[in-house]
């Protein structure tokens, strides 16, 4: 078994690519602009035995940050997932091979502690991640509810039929207002998105995690055709648009929003409906929509989404703890920095723990 951990410079994480069904947020682009973002350093680890390969990227985050008790504690390392949806690549000779992704996963988890990473947290594909949860011990995975997708190689009329009766009636309404949907390039309607979508994020009190500098919106731009922008326009005017990566067969839905004077209409139905129909022309398999916020499968926006699909993906999470001792040292750390106790963090379901917001003071 061959291990290596490589950087996204490295020529091999493009042909490791090249040999396995990906998304967008696997690309060494993507994975710069996310690293960039968020302070971390982009890296994978690739392993390889004869035909079977094994491939996890992420971002290298220094942990002491997060504790007030940096002295006591030396350098400590975690892993996470950029933001979207990543997970882990696996070819189908390794599909087929459940004690290779077995072994693979312990060889990973071994790296990571020689490396001096104490845990590591990584956000699986729901749809190209489905075959690594068939074949391996359920007990690994965290649920974290639901994301819908649309099935792409339905015909037309079954994509309507499949549509909830209010959404069907919101998007005849919207064509009958005479608003048109359409793809564009995003670098020549790059600010009128931008102002819906920061005007979005303000109007429903967004968490600061959704919140994007010009330095992001620029960097997605090096997607280049990977990339679309749909906007819907009334009278020469952008009143929706959101932005969507495409890949494999794939195409995800990433941020968007809607003009505060147009939310009654809800234009954001025609957009998804013009992105599906756009998307199976092109012969994609799918568009995956997400699911509600947090993985939530209760709030209003799970339920605006799964109107427009009958298709369902589970959406788990793999959380490692790679060095018992360091992770619990961080934990005992950041309990103490919150004037809490150590299981309150624990039994927190946050992970890692030593991240908690949990406020006992």
């Amino acid at each position: 078994m061959d291990i290596s951990i490589i950087d996204i410079s490295n020529p091999l994480w493009l042909e490791t690519l090249s040999e396995i069904r990906h998304d967008v947020y696997h690309l060494p682009q993507y994975f710069s602009l996310e690293a960039s973002r968020t302070q971390t350093i982009p890296e994978a680890c690739l392993i390889r035995e004869e035909e079977k390969v094994f491939f996890a990227p992420y971002l290298l985050r220094k942990c002491n940050e997060s504790i007030s008790d940096k002295i006591q504690i030396p350098d400590v390392f975690d892993v996470i997932s950029p933001y979207g949806y990543p997970g882990i690549l696996v070819n189908e000779a390794a599909v087929s091979t459940p004690e290779f992704l077995e072994r693979a996963i312990v060889y990973f988890k071994k790296e990571l502690q020689e490396k001096g990473i104490c845990s590591a947290f990584f956000r699986l594909h729901p749809i190209i991640n489905e075959n690594i949860t068939a074949c391996l011990p359920e007990d690994i995975f965290t649920p974290n509810g639901q994301t819908v997708s649309i099935d792409l190689t339905l015909s037309e009329s079954e994509l309507w039929a499949h549509t909830r009766k209010g959404h069907q009636s919101t998007i005849n309404k919207c064509k009958r207002l005479e608003f048109t949907a359409r793809v564009v390039d995003f670098a020549d309607y790059y600010d009128e998105f931008i102002a819906i979508y920061e005007e979005t994020m303000n109007r429903v009190q967004a968490n600061e995690s959704y919140y994007f500098d010009d330095k992001y919106f620029r960097g997605l731009l090096d997607l280049k055709e990977k990339l679309h922008l749909c906007i819907v326009e009334f009278e020469e005017q952008m009143i929706c648009a959101s932005l969507f990566f495409e890949s494999c067969g794939i195409i995800q839905a990433h941020l968007g929003g809607t003009k505060d004077d147009f939310i009654r209409q809800s234009p954001f139905n025609l957009l998804l409906h013009h992105m599906r129909l756009w998307g199976r022309e092109r012969g994609n398999e799918y568009l995956h929509i997400g699911g509600g916020i947090g993985g939530s499968m209760e709030d209003s926006l799970f339920t605006f989404k799964s109107g427009f699909s009958r298709q369902r993906h589970d959406f788990l999470t793999l959380r490692m703890i790679t060095d018992t001792e360091k992770y619990m040292r961080l934990v005992e750390s950041r309990a103490k920095d919150l004037n809490t106790e150590v299981e309150e963090l624990l039994k927190s379901n946050f992970f890692p723990a030593y991240r908690s917001v949990i406020n006992n003071s």
